[in-house]
């Protein structure tokens, strides 16, 4: 994909002492930075993604004054905690409502980075911070989701099943920071298309739950979220060995 999930602020400026040398190369760039493999024509992680474009205007206010990007990181995290648990309840109209939150959450995910780049406030803490916020909220809204459904035709399994794809959600985010650790930034990405990015696909919980089909959205997800980490479970091993061949 064009970024990672954990993209958002994965270019920390190198001024004021916070160089960050996994993201940023020798001066080249803005702030006297650039993304890691720069120098050698990698493209750069597109930051141009529609909800990309929506964020960047909606935080554009906001550069000067006292609201930081740590401060939208707590918001998003705190959207998606209301996100899922308007989702447990279950019974109409809170589903519609949690899924309307979900996309304010969304939204927020990008606008933190946005704001950060914008107004020249990246961080390591920063990232650090958003990729705990993003792995919180996606994985307990799929919990939210199975404990709402408990009252479906999936009966008291849809719990179990939500806990497992959060679960999976929250090992894929898990994982995809220890690829990066071995082979650096943006060394799991995925490609992207038409201005979306594989991780935009966490739309499609809304927009299923509106659509009313929470029920094979959960059934899916059970599936699709353990098999899609055991798939970056074998990049990380691929990725290990040939580190390690590197080094030998």
């Amino acid at each position: 994909m064009s970024r990672s999930p954990f993209e958002d602020r994965e270019r920390p400026s190198c001024s004021s002492g916070r160089k960050n040398p996994l993201h940023c190369a020798a001066a080249g760039g803005p702030g006297g930075c650039r993304p890691l493999g720069a120098e050698s024509g990698e493209k750069a992680i597109s930051h141009n993604t529609w909800i990309h474009r929506i964020a960047r205007v909606a935080v554009r206010p906001l550069v000067g004054t006292p609201v930081t990007p740590n401060h939208l990181t707590t918001l998003r995290l705190a959207t998606g905690l209301a996100a899922a648990g308007a989702l447990a309840v279950g019974a109409s109209p809170w589903q519609h409502v949690g899924a309307a939150i979900f996309v304010v959450s969304l939204v927020l995910d990008r606008a933190d980075g946005e704001l950060a780049r914008l107004a020249g406030k990246t961080s390591p803490w920063g990232h650090t911070y958003d990729l705990i916020a993003d792995a919180a909220a996606d994985a307990l809204v799929f919990v939210g989701l199975g404990v709402g459904l408990r009252e479906s035709a999936l009966g008291q399994w849809a719990i179990p099943m939500g806990m497992a794809a959060g679960v999976a959600v929250a090992a894929i985010f898990w994982l995809i920071m220890r690829i990066e650790a071995v082979e650096g930034a943006r060394a799991a990405e995925l490609p992207g298309i038409a201005g979306f990015d594989v991780d935009d696909s966490i739309l499609i919980v809304p927009i299923a739950v509106w659509l009313g089909g929470s029920v094979p959205l959960l059934v899916v997800a059970t599936i699709g979220a353990p098999a899609f980490a055991m798939f970056f479970v074998l990049v990380l091993l691929r990725r290990r060995a040939a580190a390690g061949r590197r080094e030998s």
